[in-house]
């Protein structure tokens, strides 16, 4: 080894020790509130995925554990993230019930702020990797694996409204889901305009656009678990390519699966492999089609918010608002 290797090494240690220094007083008051006599975490650290919310892994008395605290309240909320952690453990109760995916049991959700300043679940660690860390494995073969579960999900956890109808409350749930994809829409061009990333005209277009089209959402589809925030990052894998785990669910709603079929295709996991995992084809009709743009557009123009008031990068929230604004054209 080179000494500037060594000696990036060396800071880099240095850095990474004097963060897990910093945690494991938090970490221990946490602890001595919710698993008294069970001794101080150990083997703390932290993983290279999960940024938005503060992660840590720890050891204690011989378990594996995730330590997650949401963020600050200023990072810059899309409407249905602002104390979305509150309805994980819901979440991974109804999955880890009703279906045999592989989800973490949360063994604490505190959001009295008195251990550590903000909302923090602890859950059980998982075997396996995120996806993006094993290149080597064959994705055929994890994407076949991932479409059983999601089709398992869509076929077995049925809720009773739609939208997001979790313990945080950032809409009204509603009867059918043609009402509850026109609140969600209209609530994210809210927040765009609010960022400015679209001005009222240009807002205003987007309402009436999906207005127009309102008819081909409303029909009769179940009120699905989605989990819409399926990618590389999000599916864990051991050495042998099986999946080990579906995480972060904290962006579900109660709704029609074409929607997170929009999720799936700009992330890379709508495969043939995909599909053959998940059971059965969806839906090519003209109407799905004109669906698939809505959705797309919906996960696109989450970005504009993201970039402007999370990343602080104006010039890449109008790049988003553009895009989503000439593909609106096409329909409209």
């Amino acid at each position: 080894m080179t000494i500037d290797l060594f000696l990036a090494s060396l800071a880099s240690w240095r850095f990474v020790r004097a963060s897990e220094i910093r945690m494991s007083s938090p970490l221990q008051a946490v602890c001595a509130k919710h698993f008294a006599g069970k001794g101080k975490p150990e083997r703390i650290g932290r993983p290279h995925t999960g940024k938005f919310n503060e992660t840590w892994f720890f050891s204690l008395a011989d378990r594996e554990l995730v330590f997650r605290m949401a963020p600050p309240t200023d990072a810059g909320f899309l409407f249905y993230e602002k104390n979305m952690m509150a309805q994980e453990p819901a979440i991974h109760a109804a999955v880890r019930s009703r279906t045999r995916i592989p989800v973490p049991e949360i063994l604490v959700y505190d959001a009295a702020c008195d251990a550590v300043p903000r909302p923090f679940l602890v859950m059980e660690r998982l075997p396996g990797e995120p996806l993006t860390a094993r290149p080597d494995v064959d994705e055929n073969d994890v994407f076949r694996r991932v479409g059983e579960h999601l089709g398992e999900l869509h076929r077995s956890v049925i809720g009773e409204r739609y939208g997001y109808v979790g313990a945080h409350k950032p809409m009204e749930p509603a009867a059918t889901w043609a009402a509850a994809f026109a609140v969600m829409w209209n609530k994210m061009l809210d927040d765009i305009v609010a960022c400015d990333g679209y001005d009222l005209k240009q807002a205003d277009s987007m309402r009436r656009l999906l207005e127009r089209d309102r008819a081909v959402f409303d029909r009769r589809v179940p009120a699905c678990l989605l989990h819409m925030d399926i990618w590389h990052q999000n599916i864990l894998v051991d050495s042998r390519g099986q999946v080990t785990g579906i995480v972060d669910w904290d962006r579900a709603l109660y709704g029609d699966p074409e929607i997170e079929f929009a999720v799936l295709d700009y992330c890379g996991v709508s495969i043939p492999s995909f599909w053959e995992g998940y059971g059965s084809q969806r839906d090519d009709s003209a109407d799905a089609r004109l669906r698939g743009v809505y959705y797309y557009l919906y996960e696109l123009q989450k970005y504009i918010v993201i970039r402007a008031l999370r990343s602080k990068n104006r010039r890449d929230a109008l790049r988003y608002a553009n895009a989503a604004l000439r593909i609106a054209n096409t329909i409209a």
